[in-house]
């Protein structure tokens, strides 16, 4: 694992800009909301050239908290390389107002070469061999499918979508995809990604706090190596990001709800497809809401057009019986609101065109190690999960960032099981809210 910081400078042509650290301009930002001076004067008091003493004195005079200073610190960015999709999901599930980016599978290292280490997992010593082992019959699955379906398409050309007018490089890429996207459900959960994300020193002392308060091995180094690189850059407000009990007792609470759920209702057979969806738009008696939902929605030109409050202030709460981790590590990078699983393997999703009896016996010994590692307790049990595996998931936000979600997912190029989990809620959402039906576009998937 390695983390680096990206600093944010002035561009070239801006010398005339003074240059502040991010502590820095917190402190100077919130000086300047206890002062009746402008920016100018305020800068014109900090000695730039000890920038600490200037942070020091302001900030005794201001005493303000350390969260209400973090937030001003602007965007600072963070690259993680080398960490394990479990961790790279839980850092976008903790980080919720962070702006970021991870490594697609198409594009990573699909081979046992690319997997931490046992030890760096928390896997218990005396199952490290079988779990490696297991790792790479998976990747072997996920190689053997990819090449099938690879040549199945190549050999079939109608099997793969493609726009009328594609050249050869497009129709490639457009069938490499299609099998990648089937025979991704093999893929380890503790496979190696790299994430990149952008947020306040505020939001990434909360962030390392969390991931330091977490019982696994991997996220509290995760935690050391993020806290060690800003210290460089905001040390004061850094001091704020340890392991904290209430941080701990409820990561402890949420995993003995995962191990007792996930024990309950392990299993390899796929799931039939649920969805839960409830709205809510009651208001204040005092503030009724007299926008009509159509008027809310018809002067969109597409998905990114403003809504009005008619969506803004309904409240809408969405989940799944069954989506894949494959699905859940995309759908739970929408930041808006509030989203939860427990992280289990309740059944095990493959596409149609992958039979599953050529893999009962590498799901089988999946599962028994998955069993095994609850029964134990542990917390690497997330690490002997595969791509496949199906897990309840839950998401509440407003309407105006639900019907975002849902365009945007069974739009032009979605992932084919995207579209069919975003079709399954907005059916349902339109039978609650029946005047949006003519104003929410309901995409095709086509390729792009």
């Amino acid at each position: 694992m390695r983390i680096t910081g990206l600093a944010l400078v002035p561009p070239p042509t801006a010398a005339d800009l003074p240059k502040v650290t991010p502590e820095l301009l917190a402190s100077v930002l919130a000086r300047y909301s206890r002062s009746n001076q402008g920016i100018g004067a305020i800068l014109a008091k900090v000695d730039l050239a000890n920038p600490d003493a200037s942070i020091d004195r302001i900030l005794n005079f201001v005493d303000y908290g350390h969260a209400s200073i973090g937030g001003l610190t602007g965007g600072l960015a963070i690259a993680l390389d080398d960490v394990s999709m479990w961790l790279a999901y839980k850092v976008f599930e903790i980080a919720t107002m962070a702006d970021g980016q991870e490594s697609s599978t198409r594009y990573i290292t699909m081979d046992a070469s690319n997997l931490p280490t046992a030890a760096e997992l928390g896997i218990p010593e005396d199952l490290a061999p079988r779990w490696s082992a297991l790792m790479a019959r998976a990747f072997a699955a996920y190689h053997a499918e990819y090449a099938r379906l690879d040549g199945l398409a190549t050999a079939n050309p109608g099997l793969v979508r493609v726009p009328l007018d594609a050249k050869p490089a497009v129709v490639t890429r457009l069938r490499k995809n299609y099998a990648l996207d089937r025979a991704r459900y093999f893929i380890p959960l503790a496979t190696r990604t790299n994430v990149g994300l952008v947020q306040s020193s505020r939001m990434w002392a909360v962030t390392v706090k969390h991931l330091d308060s977490l019982p696994h091995p991997e996220a509290r180094t995760a935690a050391k190596l993020i806290r060690d690189e800003l210290l460089k850059i905001s040390p004061r407000l850094m001091r704020h990001s340890f392991a904290e009990g209430s941080f701990q007792q409820q990561a402890a609470q949420e995993l003995q709800t995962s191990l007792e759920l996930g024990s309950a209702r392990l299993s390899i057979a796929p799931l039939r497809d649920e969805v839960w969806v409830k709205v809510d738009r009651e208001t204040p008696p005092w503030l009724p809401e007299r926008q009509p939902v159509a008027e809310s929605l018809r002067h969109r030109a597409n998905r990114y057009g403003q809504q009005g409050t008619a969506t803004r202030r309904m409240r809408v709460t969405f989940a799944w019986n069954n989506m894949a981790l494959a699905e859940l590590r995309d759908l739970n990078r929408h930041r808006t609101g509030h989203r939860y699983t427990p992280l289990i393997q309740a059944g095990f999703y493959l596409p149609p065109e992958i039979p599953a009896a050529p893999h009962a016996a590498l799901l089988d010994e999946q599962a028994a190690l998955t069993r095994e590692l609850m029964h134990r307790g542990s917390p690497a049990y997330v690490h002997s999960l595969l791509l496949g595996a199906q897990t309840p998931f839950e998401h509440t936000t407003q309407a105006d960032k639900f019907i975002y979600e849902a365009e945007l997912r069974t739009g032009m190029g979605a992932h084919y099981r995207y579209a069919e989990h975003l079709s399954a809620v907005l059916r349902e959402f339109l039978i609650q809210v029946p005047e949006a039906r003519d104003w929410v576009v309901e995409g095709t998937a086509e390729p792009e």
